[in-house]
């Protein structure tokens, strides 16, 4: 095949091979706790590389591991070969590669779970030839050997950390492909045009055009529509990933720490009569309904601090409601007036005009039914209000239903499995792709030359290909491989 000027021959079926078909030949085998650390029930260790087998059997009594199937336990004692000594009964379960988390052959070792005993099979093993395995670095042999782009390997770290029922569902759909096959198939489509493209630019003397251009400005149009849909749901994605950041926010003495308290079942923060006792923000994490909340409790507002701790409290409450994802406004019932709540309500919503605001009326209990009646208009007039009892525990479910209601209406939670970002990398790689898709569209548009046409197209396809592997560096694996755990 002839290349361009470049010396870069244009896109072929095979950059668009799975990774499937992929493998790296590794000649170490490594080691490592795959369970957590401390005493326990069990403790599993992981080998995973060509001496796999080998090497356990040289610990191994009772049974020739080498002689056995994949997927196949086996019971047996675990004897230092040096010392002689019995170190543990253990069950091995043997996997041979490729059928295997890192397709290479695999020998996890479940014993007892004594600190002292993992030292000590942990030392045998590396005594006979294993090397202690890297941050996250059988989830690098599953990537290298094509078990999982980079996209899904990155969701395995997610699916560990998830803590939510949310949290859970969008990393199990990203380990399963699915946001990998939303961008192969916009790969897929758009090598197709590079290659023609990039043609062209070899027969540039001869003027002609293989690529439809009115075939490639819909093509792009729909891959926009697709990439911003991506980016949208970032904003989704980093609220399900990291919580839902809710300020408590309000009036010295309104009941923020009775409410954090209240909600958190425990007395996180302290609780005092006197006004401005919290003088810093305090946080903690609820899960409600599938999703992960994470409550601050602020410094109480007022306009003439009582001394310079507290004006700075307040300065930080500020600060933190910028940053919020919700702001829960709580106040007295029995100690303000509708006219002071709005005016408070106006200064936020002219501060933040998109931050979504509940408004709670706090100490229903021990409110008049002409306090209680005076802030009925406030229902008519916003429905994102309800009287509550912190310090009674009255009124929080229909909280947690508020809340859910306010998130959900805010476009920051959803149940279904459409595709969503999680990830600041591919964000940031998504960004980049718009970036350079918008330049080829403006480019069509204004009939600049295929050769700079090619290289936006080309610089898009790079930055698709970096979120699941098919283009990468060493650094880059780095960098992602080294957040997981030793055993992962």
């Amino acid at each position: 095949m002839r290349c361009g000027w470049r010396g870069r021959c244009p896109p072929t079926k095979s950059d668009q091979s799975d990774k499937s078909d992929k493998s790296v030949v590794l000649t170490d085998t490594i080691v490592a706790l795959s369970t957590p650390p401390g005493a326990g029930a069990l403790a599993v260790v992981r080998l995973s590389g060509p001496e796999a087998v080998a090497i356990t059997q040289a610990l191994f009594s009772k049974k020739n591991l080498a002689a056995q199937p994949g997927h196949t336990l086996h019971y047996g004692t675990l004897r230092d070969p040096e010392s002689g000594l019995v170190l543990d009964e253990v069950v091995a379960a043997l996997y041979r590669a490729p059928r295997s988390y890192t397709r290479e052959d695999v020998v996890e070792i479940s014993g007892h779970g004594s600190d002292f005993i993992v030292r000590q099979v942990l030392g045998a093993l590396l005594r006979q030839g294993a090397r202690l395995a890297e941050a996250g670095e059988f989830t690098k042999r599953a990537f290298l050997n094509g078990a999982l782009d980079l996209a899904q390997a990155e969701a395995v770290a997610d699916l560990i950390a998830a803590d939510s029922a949310l949290s859970h569902q969008v990393a199990l759909n990203q380990l399963r492909g699915g946001f990998s096959d939303e961008l192969r198939d916009l790969r897929a489509q758009l090598i197709k045009f590079a290659a023609l493209l990039e043609l062209e630019l070899d027969f540039g003397e001869e003027d002609v055009e293989f690529a439809d251009r009115t075939g490639l400005t819909r093509l792009l149009t729909e891959v926009q529509g697709v990439v911003s849909g991506l980016l949208r749901s970032f904003e989704l994605g980093n609220v399900i990933k990291n919580g839902i950041t809710t300020v408590i926010a309000g009036r010295p003495n309104a009941g923020k720490s009775t409410l954090l308290n209240a909600l958190l079942r425990e007395e996180r923060a302290i609780v005092s009569a006197i006004p401005g006792t919290t003088r810093d923000f305090i946080e903690d994490e609820v899960s409600i309904d599938g999703l992960r909340f994470r409550f601050v409790d602020t410094a109480g507002l007022r306009d003439n601090p009582a001394d310079e701790v507290e004006a700075i409290g307040v300065q930080r409450t500020r600060q933190r409601i910028g940053q919020a994802a919700l702001l829960l406004y709580l106040f007295d019932l029995t100690t303000m007036m509708p006219a002071e709540v709005q005016a408070d309500l106006a200064e936020f919503t002219a501060a933040h005009p998109k931050l979504p605001v509940l408004l709670v009326g706090n100490k229903q209990d021990a409110a008049t039914p002409e306090q209680l009646s005076a802030f009925m208009q406030l229902n008519a007039q916003n429905p994102a209000f309800l009287a509550i009892s912190a310090g009674q525990r009255l009124g929080l479910e229909e909280l947690q239903e508020a809340l859910l209601t306010q998130v959900r209406g805010a476009g920051l939670a959803t149940s279904g499995t459409a595709t969503i970002v999680t990830n600041v990398r591919h964000a940031r790689a998504l960004e980049t792709a718009a970036e350079h898709l918008a330049a080829v569209q403006q480019g069509l548009a204004t009939g600049r030359g295929t050769e700079l046409l090619a290289a936006d197209l080309r610089h898009a396809l790079g930055a698709l290909g970096e979120i699941t592997g098919d283009i990468s560096t060493d650094d880059l694996l780095t960098s992602i491989f080294t957040q997981f755990c030793i055993g992962k």
